[in-house]
């Protein structure tokens, strides 16, 4: 990742909530080093329907039977309050619902925390697997660690150490460590990286998107193999032509001084992705979109008694080939764009926040986007939010502007057709 994205860190919790609490949780563990997938395989075919013997699914190593065993029965068995609900082991991280019916007492009789819960789960299963590795106490660090051991000791790092000549055990299942000169340490490889993100639904309704989520991950993950240039972030590259000064007319103009000020502008310029003193984008989806007519979408409390007629004119222009480009910010953009997609007609939508590398939009708009129906832009970048919290009214007169630079029409178009 360049400088200009901010790393995707997979240990986000929800700082406001009591984990002492009952409730539902989404919970996401990571393997100790991404690039490797030590828990399995993603096989099967993603023309067969879910339920079909060959249908998408992981295919677990010995390694990943144990992790779905500590998971599955040794959690409960520590703590009959919480059940595990739907769980899936994908190759390198593993999703589970966590269901927390009363407050969380260790057999010990102790008040702890789902943390603690999670923290003992881990431990549960590098023991295992340091056992089936062979893992003993002898130092065996990644490139990075042994980086920082010398660093410590006043060496410079040298990263073209050499794995040794021929790989163990311990190097097959673990290929990014090596073996380090005795200093006397007992550290080991952990399995699974520090911390873990979590989701606390709220609502029934957010509980059914995450169980869902969970099943589909082998599905979604080999459609994203299937399509590598159109199913991952692309960085950069996208020109709308818009300048920074060029911007900052359009907001003062839009937002006027009650809600625009020098202050709201240093605030919101070091979020934008800039080229060479332009804005551009970073997307998820096929580009090519880019090169058909593109129309901007935007609903206008002043139109709106024309909406019929903007909502008829955009549905034309899509049939007749343009693709129509919006933020859906606006109830009015939300059910154009919504009904053009219905009716099968491909379109571009700008997302309120960067994309991270490790980016999982929805199974329907992963489809949209495989079917180059679909193509999500953004000219900001990642930051980790919550999503009830709100953008500001000058994020989403950037993103109306970016709309109509990358169209490179205005948004009054229809009312001329």
């Amino acid at each position: 990742m360049s400088e200009q994205h901010e790393t995707h860190r997979m240990g986000r919790r929800c700082q406001k909530k009591n984990y002492r609490l009952p409730g539902a949780y989404h919970i996401t563990i990571n393997v100790a080093e991404r690039e490797w997938q030590p828990l399995g395989q993603v096989v099967g075919n993603l023309d067969k329907p879910d339920g079909d013997a060959d249908a998408p699914r992981v295919e677990l190593t010995d390694i990943g039977k144990m992790v779905e065993e500590e998971l599955t029965k040794s959690i409960t068995a520590h703590y009959p309050m919480i059940e595990i609900q739907d769980h899936v082991v994908m190759p390198e991280h593993l999703h589970f619902i966590a269901v927390v019916h009363h407050d969380i007492i260790s057999k010990s009789g102790r008040p702890t925390h789902l943390g603690q819960v999670i923290s003992g789960f881990k431990k549960g299963c590098n023991r295992r697997y340091w056992e089936m590795t062979g893992l003993k106490a002898e130092g065996y660090y990644t490139k990075e660690r042994q980086g920082n051991e010398e660093k410590r000791q006043g060496k410079p790092a040298d990263a073209s150490i050499p794995q040794e000549g021929t790989p163990s055990l311990r190097h097959a299942v673990y290929p990014h460590g090596f073996k380090v000169p005795s200093t006397g340490t007992t550290n080991r490889p952990p399995l699974f990286a520090y911390g873990y993100v979590d989701v606390m639904p709220l609502q029934p309704g957010q509980l059914d998107t995450q169980r869902r989520y969970i099943y589909n991950n082998p599905r979604s993950r080999l459609m994203r193999n299937r399509h590598p240039h159109v199913l991952h972030p692309q960085r950069g590259g996208i020109d709308t032509a818009l300048k920074l000064p060029a911007l900052k007319g359009y907001l003062q103009r839009e937002c006027g001084s009650s809600l625009f000020n020098e202050e709201t502008w240093t605030q919101l310029t070091p979020r934008l992705l800039i080229s060479d003193g332009l804005v551009t984008c970073d997307s998820y989806g096929n580009r090519q979109l880019l090169q058909h007519r593109l129309l901007p979408i935007v609903c206008h409390r002043k139109d709106k008694a024309s909406f019929l007629l903007q909502k008829q004119q955009c549905l034309t222009a899509a049939s007749a080939g343009a693709v129509l480009v919006s933020a859906r910010i606006a109830k009015g953009e939300q059910e154009i764009i919504d009904t053009a997609i219905q009716q099968g007609f491909p379109v571009i939508t700008i997302e309120d926040n960067g994309l991270p590398d490790l980016y999982h939009p929805s199974e329907r708009r992963v489809d949209l986007c495989a079917t180059n129906k679909l193509l999500i832009v953004t000219p900001w970048r990642y930051i980790y939010r919550h999503t009830h919290e709100p953008i500001s009214v000058a994020e989403c007169k950037t993103m109306n502007c970016i709309v109509q630079a990358l169209c490179r029409t205005k948004d009054s178009w229809w009312k001329t057709q």
